[in-house]
């Protein structure tokens, strides 16, 4: 296999290509005019777009250059998509070409949404917390398209209560709602996800997980936990069963972001900062990232993997959170 290392410097364009058998990965960092904005973006590493190009397998096709993170064309929905970790993926998936339902069970949270995102968001509200609710909303959707690329299981919930004195009413709403639901709405759609799926582009299936399946948190969130760990797990044991039909099923563990349901990294988010090895709480943009990742061809090798988005509070802390 040949390797072959290039740069290039041209006048405001720095492209780095290596080339390894049949594809050439390029990235390409365009600078402004002004030679100090210049300095400042090398710097920060701004402006940088990565580029693959790859021949396909008969050579007098010539070649095809494909953006690795594109979902132009694609349809995704998006349960619980109508704030928090759920809005920030709509709206990356959306930032990158995607046609998008966000789906909640409040209808006007759905519509603001939409309206707020623009006209490639599309409102689809469904309370999902039955399997009755996660088949009504499979129907409402395939009546509207032929076919689905991305199903992002987002709508969750969560609840704390003292040992001793935790419900039943709050073990079975959150296990239903975080493991159940997307089992059952996963199987809902298997259909329309095959229609979309390839061996070339796959469907994708993206499980909303937790860190909190993962370590443990000193709150007495129970059903929480085991529900998380156990999409986790479900991620996985799907994964082996839908990569035969070209669906990839993988998950993202979120840690602190603000948000309704984490209510502390939004109110207090200075102090939980200083608890995360980076120092920081996650941003809308580090969620739409990871998301995008899995849902693109960037991540079309991924399959049942679970992708920790948090600062490294799991995986590479010694203290607890």
């Amino acid at each position: 296999m040949r390797f072959l290392g290039l740069v290039f410097w041209d006048y405001g364009l720095l492209a780095a290509s290596v080339k390894r058998g049949r594809c050439r990965i390029q990235t390409r960092v365009y600078r402004p005019a002004d030679t100090r904005a210049s300095q400042m973006c090398a710097r920060e590493n701004r402006h940088v777009q990565p580029v693959v190009t790859c021949r396909d397998g008969a050579a007098d096709k010539g070649e095809t250059q494909m953006d690795l993170f594109s979902l132009k064309g694609r349809v995704a929905l998006v349960t619980g998509g109508s704030r928090g970790i759920g809005k920030m993926i709509a709206k990356g998936f959306i930032d990158q070409g995607a046609k998008v339902y966000v789906s909640s069970r409040k209808p006007l949270a759905c519509d603001e949404t939409a309206a707020e995102l623009g006209p490639n968001c599309i409102s689809l509200p469904q309370d999902v917390s039955t399997v009755e609710g996660c088949r009504a909303l499979a129907e409402r959707l395939n009546a509207l398209e032929p076919k689905l690329d991305i199903l992002v299981n987002n709508a969750g919930a969560a609840w704390g209560a003292p040992f001793d004195e935790f419900p039943e009413s709050g073990w079975d709403k959150v296990m239903d709602l975080n493991l159940k639901s997307p089992f059952f709405l996963t199987q809902a759609l298997h259909g329309a996800l095959k229609a979309a799926a390839s061996h070339e582009q796959p469907a994708k299936v993206i499980n909303i997980c937790s860190i909190d399946g993962i370590r443990l948190n000193p709150q007495e969130t129970y059903s929480y936990h085991a529900s998380k760990s156990g999409l986790i797990y479900l991620t996985r044991r799907m994964a082996a069963e839908l990569v035969k039909d070209s669906i990839n099923v993988t998950g993202i563990a979120p840690g602190a972001f603000a948000s309704e349901m984490n209510r502390v990294a939004r109110d207090q988010g200075d102090a939980i900062a200083k608890l995360i090895p980076s120092r920081r709480i996650g941003r809308d943009e580090d969620m739409a990232a990871a998301a995008i990742y899995l849902a693109s061809r960037a991540g079309d090798y991924v399959v049942g993997e679970t992708i920790a988005v948090d600062g490294g509070v799991a995986l590479a802390s010694t203290n607890g959170l």
